[in-house]
């Protein structure tokens, strides 16, 4: 099978094809189509309307089976207006940069401490207009982690994941990077992905 992942990051979409390789999907991003992307308006309340929105724009521009995700980070003790939710990267407005970015949540965590979070993650895929799929399960979501303000020692920086370099595992207390497996699989809900997948194959 082969799908379009509805992405242009190529560190979401390294991840995905890990994670289905062993499944037999075989995927494409966006930088691999040829044309002008749609301008797909990310304005739903959760993650899995984004996801919806972005897969349905993807299938009708080309028509071939795609999938596209969302996610919300979710941060206990915050006030309501500070709750980053669907707009993990996007913040008052403005599309942060992966350092903008890891000011933007390195300046929480000083203002209120260490901050207890956890990623909730959606999906939709389309193979045509009479099979469409969506879930935003609690297998998705990542375990709680740590954001701190003091980034790892190494300034060690995955692309397109800034918040990595000031992720720590609640369990080990140790930093994403320091851990065997991982780190982005870590926060990402690898296993419900798959199981969604493998689901929809068997039928």
């Amino acid at each position: 099978m082969k799908l379009l992942y509805g992405t242009g990051n190529p560190a979401k979409l390294n991840g995905m094809r890990q994670w289905l390789a062993p499944l037999g999907i075989e995927l494409i991003g966006l930088r691999d189509i040829e044309g002008p992307l749609p301008n797909v308006e990310e304005n739903g309340q959760t993650p899995l309307e984004n996801a919806e929105k972005k897969a349905k724009a993807y299938f009708e521009a080309w028509r071939i089976p795609v999938f596209s995700c969302d996610s919300g980070l979710y941060i206990d003790g915050i006030p309501e207006e500070e709750q980053p939710g669907i707009h993990v990267r996007t913040i008052n407005g403005k599309y942060l940069s992966d350092d903008e970015m890891l000011d933007h949540y390195t300046g929480l965590a000083e203002k209120y401490g260490d901050l207890i979070a956890r990623y909730r993650n959606a999906i939709c895929l389309i193979l045509d207009e009479e099979h469409v799929y969506k879930a935003m399960t609690d297998e998705m979501a990542s375990e709680s982690f740590i954001i701190t303000s003091k980034p790892h020692a190494d300034a060690i920086r995955n692309p397109g994941f800034p918040i990595d370099s000031i992720s720590i595992d609640i369990k080990t207390g140790q930093y994403f990077y320091d851990l065997e497996e991982n780190k982005s699989d870590k926060a990402a809900g690898e296993e419900g992905f798959i199981k969604f997948f493998e689901q929809i194959l068997g039928e």
